[in-house]
């Protein structure tokens, strides 16, 4: 994905219309409303928004084809685990992308096909990771609570199925991540000036079968932090075919793990309606229990 550091204030769809970054002013709105850019690894979109200096603004690779019609909205039946007048948090189901993006299906419907058009997604899951998604009714709204995650004050607790029993049971996982120069859809670890920091802790809650139930406190946001940072250690998540290695695909294969076992547990933030904290809490799918049961366990 092609980013640009912000140099001088702007508005955002006029700086990805600037220097050749994007063809047109018009290209670069419908790329933000169809929720392919990001300012500080936030999806913004809203083309008004103003940019300030040291921002950074990233666009999903596109072409003229990819560029998403005008979303409409459609009844997904999302379940809302808490709901104010300014933003909600629903329970993201499995298999479902957040938003349209290169190479997918003009007609697939995402996330944002099943929200209000005045709402915008806070930040992202993964297509197969289920949970915790926090989105925003109002511009005023979404600028108040991605500033949270931009300061790091929300709180992200996952839980993950991994392959193997981490040694040890507790630790932080402090390595860099960047674009891998290998395979541009994927993440790894870096040392390099391109890499940004990414921090986790992991915690081991049950281990049985040959894997382990962790949870996972994420300290930064970066794409599929998660995933890289257990494949990392030796420990990836059973059922994610693109971070796996020889004992996660054996298990993946062994106990017909299909899906990938991370879920976006617990998230606590501070909404701009009432100016209080909140936590909020996703039930974990069937998929995630059905397989804690076949590895002989339970949460």
């Amino acid at each position: 994905m092609p980013s640009w550091t912000v140099d001088l204030p702007d508005r955002l769809d006029t700086f990805l219309a600037k220097d050749g970054r994007m063809l047109s002013r018009a290209r670069a709105q419908a790329a933000i409303e169809g929720g392919l850019v990001q300012v500080n690894e936030a999806v913004v979109t809203k083309s008004s928004m103003r940019l300030q200096e040291g921002d950074l603004v990233t666009v999903e690779q596109i072409r003229p084809d990819d560029l998403p019609a005008i979303i409409e909205r459609v009844d997904m039946h999302l379940e809302i685990l808490y709901e104010d007048s300014a933003c909600f948090v629903i329970n993201k189901p499995a298999g479902i992308a957040v938003h349209p993006g290169s190479g997918m299906p003009a007609d697939e419907k995402t996330i944002l096909h099943g929200i209000a058009k005045e709402a915008a997604l806070v930040h992202r899951l993964d297509r197969e990771t289920t949970g915790c998604l926090l989105i925003a009714n109002n511009p005023e709204a979404l600028l108040f609570l991605q500033k949270q995650f931009e300061d790091r004050t929300v709180q992200k607790s996952y839980l993950a199925i991994v392959a193997g029993i981490p040694d040890p049971p507790a630790a932080v996982i402090d390595a860099s991540i960047g674009r891998s120069t290998v395979d541009r859809t994927k993440m790894t670890i870096l040392g390099s000036g391109k890499a940004r920091e990414a921090r986790t802790t992991y915690t081991t809650l049950q281990s049985a079968s040959g894997a382990a139930l962790l949870q996972c406190d994420l300290h930064t946001g970066r794409t599929h932090q998660l995933r890289v940072h257990l494949h990392a250690i030796g420990h990836p998540i059973l059922g994610d075919s693109s971070y796996a290695n020889a004992v996660s695909d054996r298990l993946s294969a062994e106990f017909a793990i299909e899906n990938l076992c991370l879920h976006s547990w617990k998230l606590q933030f501070m909404s701009p309606a009432d100016q209080k904290v909140h936590d909020v809490i996703a039930p974990l799918p069937e998929m995630f229990t059905s397989t804690l049961k076949k590895l002989m366990m339970t949460i």
